[in-house]
């Protein structure tokens, strides 16, 4: 694994195990582009554009980079240091431009900067791997889901963040879209490496 920038020093909530899986992905997935969903600060597009980049791929990351529910003002996850309190919002577009900047991703990773199911109404592009850390709530991530897993090619992956199967360990909308999309007969399990959901299409 080569990554072009130390992900240590990026904001966010990937293990540096699950963020490996996901290079690995990469470098295993079928020709195209790549697309991951939740990209806040930029750590898993780090780990997703160097992939990229040693294989000549583009990742395309949305975000709206207004923040999910947990990362508001007076919630659990909300980062002082990410508000804006000139519009009295959260904004970590900023940040996470420097982390493509200072990992000389530029002409790799394409930042969308809108909600997911805005961003994904006119898309007609095939991608290789989906990778989805967006908004908990059920309707978020179903959107997600539903927007971007039926751009994926055949043999390309569906990885999905914060799976638990216990609701005591963890929010459960990221392990409703996992089982959704093994029902919908289109996807197989892959390995799981900790709360890292691998799908493959078929």
């Amino acid at each position: 694994m080569k990554l072009l920038s130390d992900p240590d020093l990026v904001k966010g909530f990937l293990d540096p195990a699950e963020g490996a899986r996901l290079y690995d992905l990469v470098s295993t997935a079928p020709a195209g582009p790549v697309l991951e969903v939740g990209s806040y600060c930029g750590k898993s597009t780090l780990y997703l554009g160097s992939a990229c980049f040693v294989q000549n791929r583009i990742l395309y990351a949305v975000d709206h980079h207004r923040g999910s529910e947990e990362h508001q003002l007076g919630e659990e996850y909300h980062d002082p240091s990410l508000y804006d309190a000139d519009v009295q919002k959260m904004d970590s577009f900023r940040t996470f431009r420097t982390t493509i900047d200072q990992a000389g991703l530029q002409n790799t990773v394409v930042p969308i900067v809108a909600a997911s199911e805005l961003a994904g109404r006119h898309w007609a592009t095939k991608l290789a791997m989906v990778f989805i850390d967006g908004g908990h709530s059920l309707e978020a991530a179903m959107t997600d889901c539903k927007t971007w897993s039926p751009h994926i090619v055949p043999g390309g992956f569906l990885a999905i963040h914060d799976i638990f199967e216990n609701p005591a360990d963890g929010g459960q909308a990221p392990h409703q879209i996992y089982k959704h999309s093994i029902a919908s007969g289109l996807f197989v399990e892959r390995q799981r490496t900790l709360t890292l959901g691998v799908l493959q299409r078929i």
